[in-house]
């Protein structure tokens, strides 16, 4: 007996329509569950950290076997000594917590391809945000060429318990607005806000790792580094806008440099199969991205405004390791 034409059938499903790279439009079905762990990680982060480790243990050797002296000891003299310092010093300053979101918003372009056709997915977004990075710091380096010997961060002033320099609350501000800003894409990735990207990444796709570029590059106006700040001086005493966008791009670009290393022997050694792992259930990229986002933004806020007011004596108490 044949089948009625009335027959009802199932309606076809359509997968979820991504809005933008970060936003593929799969949502875990604990939603909850992973902001809790995303921002609780980057909470737990803030009490581990050790910026005298990172800086001084880390950069601070890493700046002095790259340059053959003692970077912080030793006068910038001239621009040749000035553009070699801003890069080897940018290498030194790429151990940060905040790169984990960069890690977290490159796992989109993972490829199941050749290694070459991974290397080359991952090349193309990395143009993009460098382009976004450098476009920030070469602004920022030619205005501390122009005028930055009154800017907050030239002041050489020590740090007042009670107190926060003009300095500090810059950095405060600074830091403050990307931990923010990263929090929220991290949400957005879960779906729990609106996309920000969604109206224009259907024309620019590119549009979100230029962004995620502009975070990058707003780092080095909060950033009180203690490299960095010798770059700010010298770019800032040489009264050279030109030599200040150069010197700041070349930093940014150090920044990134190992990050980039890192990604690229990932994709090369793992990217295969990660990408399957991933697209098995292509929720767990949403998660992916959306934990390395919270963990990153919730540090960045929490470490910069909260545990800064701490370390200044203006609230009474922050957790923190022994070794912190």
């Amino acid at each position: 007996m044949a089948l009625s034409e009335t027959t009802t059938r199932p309606p076809l499903v359509e997968p979820p329509r991504a809005t933008s790279m970060f936003v593929n439009g799969y949502v875990p079905r604990r939603r909850g569950l992973v902001v809790t762990i995303g921002l609780l990680l980057g909470f737990v982060l803030t009490i581990v950290w050790s910026a005298e480790f990172v800086d001084s243990t880390i950069g601070d050797n890493v700046a002095n076997t790259l340059l053959g002296h003692d970077a912080k000891g030793t006068p910038i003299a001239g621009i040749a000594a000035g553009i070699a310092f801003a890069f080897v010093s940018g290498i030194a300053g790429t151990f940060t917590a905040c790169n984990i979101a960069v890690f977290g918003a490159m796992s989109p372009m993972l490829g199941d391809d050749s290694r070459s056709s991974r290397v080359r997915q991952l090349l193309r977004p990395l143009g993009w945000l460098s382009l976004g990075m450098i476009g920030v710091s070469a602004l920022y380096g030619a205005l501390v060429g122009l005028i930055g010997t009154s800017m907050p961060q030239f002041s050489t002033a020590p740090s007042t318990p009670g107190v926060l320099s003009p300095r500090s609350i810059q950095s405060l501000v600074v830091f403050g607005l990307i931990g923010l800003i990263m929090v929220y894409l991290g949400l957005a990735a879960l779906r729990l806000v609106p996309d920000p990207f969604a109206g224009i990444a259907g024309r620019h796709p590119n549009v979100p790792m230029v962004f995620m570029g502009v975070l990058i590059g707003g780092f080095l106006i909060g950033r009180p580094f203690g490299l960095f700040r010798m770059l700010f001086r010298d770019a800032a005493d040489s009264g050279n806008p030109l030599y200040g966008a150069a010197a700041f791009v070349l930093q940014s670009l150090g920044n990134i440099v190992i990050m980039a290393v890192l990604l690229g022997l990932i994709t090369l050694l793992f990217g295969g199969g990660l990408q399957r792992w991933l697209a098995a259930k292509p929720a767990r990229m949403t998660v992916v991205v959306a934990v390395a986002f919270l963990i990153a933004g919730a540090f960045t806020f929490l470490y910069w405004d909260v545990r800064a007011l701490e370390r200044r004596g203006i609230i009474p108490w922050y957790p923190t390791a022994p070794w912190a």
